[in-house]
């Protein structure tokens, strides 16, 4: 296989569109507040896809050094890239590789801490933490999720909100935490089929420590939470009422609710799991259309 063939693999370019849809929907925000400028956004979204890769690329290299890889089931939903098991890179070189990442998206941070202010710095520090910790610390502590629902949630959101605004808002806050549901319960579904590779590297997700029928009744609360928020806040006048197209994904959730809650059966497991992927894409796409459509009605 061609070298940057395996190193376009390795970032698991599949799930690399998330980030693409949450700086889609940073800037719709932004925008709807009067502020948007497309050589920013294009920027800016340039550097969240190179730290989530970097998140990909790193955790797959602590899965392999932890014996995760070994004992894991891979799905197209979970279970990594398969880069380092079929041994088409070394760890070493996969390391480099997220590291490489990383540093790649500095200098695109620094530039909007020079032009936008200060404020975005705690945000990045934030952010820089979550990515190095997650995989070797964070993951080692109860609920974990959470973090990734923060790191790959909501601050990408408000990221890049500042980067068009150069402030947060109370706006702001208010249309990310849909996004760090989203997210929270993308790796929440996500963790089912690993249970017992994680196991293996004392990880401590949320199917582990309260076990997946527990699990399930969480990830269900999450989701129909995501919904509730929206809808509150579009009745009180906060978030446009165009936002209520983000509900238009309501079918796929309820089938990820459906697989999570008899996550027993395989099958309806892996439908649901595919159904959540779409469901936390399709939500945060339509959220920001809804958002464009205010914008140009309002």
């Amino acid at each position: 296989m061609n070298i940057f063939k395996t190193w376009f693999l390795e970032s698991r370019p599949q799930f690399l569109i998330l980030s693409l849809i949450l700086a889609f929907l940073g800037t719709t925000v932004a925008w709807y507040d009067g502020n948007v400028n497309i050589w920013h956004a294009l920027l800016a979204g340039i550097g969240l896809v190179l730290t989530h890769a970097s998140v990909n690329i790193l955790n797959d290299y602590f899965d392999f050094r932890s014996g995760i890889d070994q004992a894991t089931k891979r799905t197209p939903f979970s279970g990594g890239s398969g880069i380092l098991p079929a041994k088409l890179l070394t760890p070493r070189q996969v390391l480099w590789l997220g590291i490489i990442a990383l540093v790649l998206a500095m200098p695109i941070g620094i530039y909007f801490i020079v032009i936008r202010g200060w404020l975005l710095l705690p945000l990045l520090l934030i952010a820089v933490l979550f990515i190095l910790l997650y995989s070797p610390l964070i993951l080692k502590r109860p609920w974990p999720e959470w973090v990734a629902g923060a790191g790959l949630g909501a601050l990408p959101i408000l990221g890049m909100y500042f980067v068009q605004t150069g402030a947060y808002t109370s706006h702001a806050v208010v249309a990310c935490i849909p996004s760090a549901f989203l997210v929270h319960n993308l790796l929440l579904l996500n963790e089912f089929p690993d249970v017992e590779a994680d196991k293996v590297a004392d990880r401590k997700t949320v199917p582990i420590t309260i076990g997946k029928t527990k699990a399930s009744v969480f990830y269900s609360i999450v989701n129909i939470a995501v919904y509730l928020w929206i809808i509150i806040w579009v009745a009180v006048g906060v978030m446009p009422i165009w936002a209520l197209l983000g509900l238009l994904s309501l079918p796929l959730a309820a089938k990820a609710i459906d697989g999570a809650i008899h996550h027993a059966n395989t099958p309806k497991l892996m439908g649901g799991m595919a159904a959540n992927v779409m469901s936390v894409l399709l939500t945060q796409l339509l959220t920001g259309i809804g958002y464009i459509i205010a914008h140009l009605t309002g």
